[in-house]
């Protein structure tokens, strides 16, 4: 599998092969804070017009002062993935303002706020798929005549969660399983009207707060758990002990990848941000059957796999 640490070339022979940024119009959405707020920064950097998009415009502090102090311009504006409305308008505005969209980075996108089928309902389902499908789908579409004037470039932040199941995580893993499939679909269509079409996929990044259940605590959770605590309490001691949080990547080296992806000539189309990534998704690839990871999930839960 080509990931971001292959390239056995040299530092400058690298960057020779990456396009140039200058002139181009990128912009990313959900950039109020984690993985969007350091694309931002990151490809500001590197020389991309980075209209930096988010639902609440007047959130944006975090991200203007993290653009000043690494001596970047970022022109934020409001765009909120789940209203169609607002999308059109952003898009329209971004085109009057600059003539162009070289680049869109779909990175807007929530967690998961309820930790088993039978806790959640329907709402909170339908809720996580708005944001994090149907917004990417949203903006990809409106994007597309735009790119494909450009022959641009259309990028998706997606999660190792977007192809290996992970428990508890139901609805999360869902979204971004389509977007996947859906991504994966729409690639080879867009090359051909020459728009590439890319998946970065992160791990576990802690400074996002994502995959933690961040607005409940351990305690209330597991008391409403019912006949899943036992096994709740068994995921929840993995992702404390030897799951996601071992494997932690920050939000900056993500965006790194996304940037990089962004420049490459001939992009792959799903690029995990670091091996451990790599290693996650080779195990989901190469399992035809899905034992190997119903195998895997199972260690999650505190639970041998079964004597042969």
């Amino acid at each position: 599998m080509n990931g971001p640490e292959e390239n056995v070339n040299g530092p400058e022979e690298q960057e020779e092969q990456l396009a140039d940024p200058a002139g181009k119009v990128l912009l990313i959405t959900g950039t109020s804070s984690g993985i969007g707020l350091a694309t931002a920064v990151a490809a500001a950097r590197a020389g991309y017009t980075t209209v930096a998009t988010m639902r609440e415009p007047d959130r944006a502090r975090a991200l203007r002062g993290a653009a000043e102090a690494a001596g970047a311009a970022v022109d934020v504006r409001r765009l909120d993935v789940t209203d169609p409305g607002s999308v059109t308008d952003c898009l329209d505005a971004v085109h009057r303002s600059y003539g162009r969209l070289d680049a869109v980075v779909n990175n807007a996108g929530v967690s998961n706020s309820d930790p088993t089928l039978e806790m959640s309902t329907e709402a909170a389902l339908r809720a996580n798929l708005e944001v994090n499908f149907f917004g990417v789908v949203s903006v990809s579409r409106a994007a597309m005549p735009l790119l494909r004037a450009a022959g641009g470039r259309l990028v998706t932040v997606g999660s190792v969660h977007g192809v290996v199941g992970q428990p508890f995580n139901e609805a999360y893993c869902a979204a971004k399983f389509a977007v996947e499939g859906f991504m994966e679909a729409l690639a080879p269509v867009a090359a051909a009207h020459g728009v590439r079409v890319s998946v970065v996929v992160p791990g576990f990044v802690p400074d996002t707060g994502f995959g933690v259940f961040p607005d409940i605590d351990r305690t209330t959770i597991h008391a409403a758990s019912g006949p899943y605590a036992p096994t709740f309490a068994g995921y929840l001691d993995w992702v404390g002990g030897q799951g996601w949080e071992s494997a932690g990547q920050p939000a900056r080296e993500v965006a790194e990848v996304v940037v990089r992806t962004l420049r490459e000539r001939r992009p792959p189309f799903r690029v995990p941000t670091d091996p451990w990534a790599a290693a996650y998704l080779a195990a989901k690839l190469a399992d035809p059957d899905g034992s190997a990871v119903q195998a895997l999930a199972r260690t999650w839960l505190g639970r041998p796999a079964p004597a042969s």
